[in-house]
C-alpha cells in the first residue's frame, strides 16, 4: 500500500483577506466610490479621450452602472455578515450600564 501523501498547502475556498468582514467593507466602499466617480463625472472619459479610446466612452454605461450595483451589493453582505459576527462574539452583558 502507498502511502497517502498530505498537502502542504490546505485549498483555500474564499480568496486571501475576505473572511475578515472589516477587509469586505473597504472593498466594498472603495470599489463604490471609484465606481461611482467614473460614473458621475467626466473624469473617466476625460482619461479615455487623453489615451485615444474615447471610442469606448459610449459603452462606460453598460460596464459602470453593474459594477456600481455589485460594489453596493458587496458593502451591504459585508455589512451584515460583520453584524452578524459582532452579535455572535458579543458576551452577555456588554450592553448594560454600570
Amino acid at each position: 500500500m502507498r502511502a497517502i501523501r498530505q498537502r502542504r498547502f490546505p485549498i483555500r475556498t474564499d480568496p486571501v483577506g475576505m473572511r475578515d468582514p472589516k477587509t469586505l467593507v473597504r472593498v466594498g466602499v472603495i470599489g463604490s466610490v471609484l465606481v461611482a466617480l467614473c460614473c458621475f463625472t467626466p473624469v473617466l472619459v476625460i482619461l479615455l479621450a487623453a489615451v485615444g479610446l474615447s471610442a469606448l466612452t459610449g459603452y462606460l454605461d453598460e460596464v459602470l452602472l453593474p459594477a456600481l450595483v455589485l460594489f453596493i451589493g458587496l458593502t451591504i453582505h459585508a455589512l451584515w455578515r460583520k453584524r452578524r459576527i459582532d452579535a455572535c462574539s458579543a458576551t452577555p452583558g456588554d450592553g448594560e450600564k454600570k
